[in-house]
């Protein structure tokens, strides 16, 4: 009788970091396995990228010479696929979805507040945000507690509360790698939707839109986006982790889901006061006109009472506009002089002409300067109030027509759409007050500039830059992209 033979072991397999073992993150594509192969010392031996060989010997694995291997397959050199160590995927990331599914992709841009370089530079600085100017007139710049104040009288009882550090300073002053991987692993934590067994495993793809070894600009695509039976895009953005970590690593982050519309734009509507120039064209007026007297005191007196909300705009508007009465209508001409247009405004302008975009200036101000400023900048339209001029050349106080508040600003912006063909999801609305709040809503994208907390807060995007044109950044275009549109 034969004996029993001993069942063979089966051979033991390489250890592999498969697709089953990583958890369900956007992180997963930033794991990688590979195997270490030793060396080669000898240079006649030594295999370049074209193979990759297995040359250890194992139990009931027969020793394998290594040949020489020039990229012709031969009779000694046969074209032989092993085993590697390494896990190759081909995947469709980035790739049209299959028949009867939908694109799911939320684009997340970073901006980077710390830096002060233009967007055109394509560069972003080290150095932090600038602080405020010492007391004594110096330089050099103010310790983190220095007291906020010379009198010993109105010296506080108790220190300042110290503010915690931002984790730029520690991990670099731009959108770092470490910046990068909090973020996703922020967004891991919102549930997924549910497509069934054949949906892709959760991944994202990065393109630094500036500058690749200190990017202020970083362009994120998670797939697929988180559900929106659990948070809309829109509930996402005033979520209080997404707040947290724009504080923590001293950035604006941007949300939108992926769509054709966001890469085309065909108009761009913006306010003027403190968006397209850096001033109030109301205080402009109380602090150059001479003929005013008290004119800043009233001025300021009655904008302190629409901000505490005693007064709508449209109230607050008349009342500041009588205080204009018997002033010359040339004032308007005086002031031109004294606007400061926002940086960036005449190179982003230039490029979305080049794009064949429609643009707008829909302003709560003076329709006599805000014309002419339209004209100088080629803005193709301009609303603002039109004001009563006397027989005597001089202002009467009064407007003509209806006030353009946010009411109406929101109209105007359907209207030009109308006019011009263009649907509402290709429009985009730039303001920074709650008199822009309807016309950001209304428009496809509505982008808070530099604007009150209010506004940051409930507008699509919001952007806290030195330059406008940041707002390329928005629609995928890289630093070289719009070097090339306002060259």
């Amino acid at each position: 009788m034969a004996e029993p033979t001993s069942p063979q072991k089966p051979a033991t397999a390489r250890p592999q970091l498969t697709s089953a073992m990583r958890s369900s993150s956007y992180l997963s594509d930033h794991q990688q396995y590979r195997r270490a192969s030793p060396r080669v010392p000898d240079v006649a031996a030594h295999h370049g990228i074209d193979t990759v060989l297995e040359s250890s010997k194992g139990p009931g694995r027969p020793s394998v010479t290594a040949l020489p291997f020039r990229g012709v397959p031969s009779d000694d050199a046969p074209p032989t696929i092993v085993e590697s160590g390494i896990d190759h995927t081909y995947a469709h990331h980035n790739c049209a979805p299959p028949a009867g599914r939908q694109t799911d992709r939320l684009v997340v841009t970073l901006f980077y507040k710390g830096s002060r370089n233009n967007a055109t530079e394509g560069q972003a600085t080290c150095t932090n945000t600038a602080t405020a100017a010492p007391l004594d007139g110096s330089t050099d710049s103010l310790p983190a507690n220095m007291a906020p104040t010379a009198s010993l009288d109105a010296f506080p009882l108790e220190p300042p509360t110290q503010e915690p550090e931002h984790l730029d300073h520690l991990y670099g002053s731009y959108v770092s790698p470490l910046c990068i991987a909090s973020f996703l692993h922020l967004m891991s934590g919102f549930p997924l939707p549910d497509n069934g067994d054949g949906a892709d495993e959760p991944h994202s793809a990065h393109r630094c839109l500036d500058d690749p070894d200190a990017p202020r600009v970083v362009e994120l695509t998670l797939t697929p986006a988180p559900s929106p039976d659990f948070l809309s895009v829109a509930e996402l953005r005033r979520h209080e982790a997404l707040y947290r970590f724009e504080r923590e690593w001293n950035v604006d982050v941007v949300l939108r889901r992926d769509a054709v519309w966001r890469r085309h734009p065909r108009l761009v509507a913006f306010d003027m006061d403190s968006t397209l120039i850096r001033q109030e064209v109301i205080d402009l007026l109380a602090d150059h006109v001479p003929e005013g007297g008290d004119l800043a005191e009233r001025v300021a007196d009655i904008t302190r009472r629409a901000m505490a909300g005693e007064l709508e705009f449209e109230e607050s508007f008349r009342a500041r506009l009588r205080l204009l009465h018997g002033l010359p209508a040339s004032v308007f001409e005086r002031l031109r002089p004294a606007l400061q247009v926002t940086t960036g405004v005449p190179q982003l302008l230039r490029a979305l002409k080049r794009l064949g975009v429609k643009t707008a200036v829909l302003s709560g101000g003076f329709q006599p300067l805000t014309a002419w400023l339209a004209g100088e900048l080629g803005i193709d339209y301009a609303y603002a109030n039109e004001v009563e001029v006397g027989a005597d050349g001089k202002l009467t106080g009064e407007a003509k027509g209806v006030i353009v508040g946010k009411e109406r600003k929101r109209d105007l912006l359907v209207e030009i759409a109308a006019k011009e063909n263009i649907d509402l999801s290709q429009v985009v609305a730039v303001g920074d007050g709650a008199n822009d709040l309807l016309m950001l809503d209304k428009a496809g994208l509505g982008v808070a500039w530099n604007a009150k907390p209010r506004v940051q807060m409930e507008a699509a995007a919001r952007l806290n830059g030195e330059s406008l044109l940041d707002l390329l950044y928005l629609f995928g275009f890289t630093a070289e992209e719009i070097n090339a549109l306002t060259s």
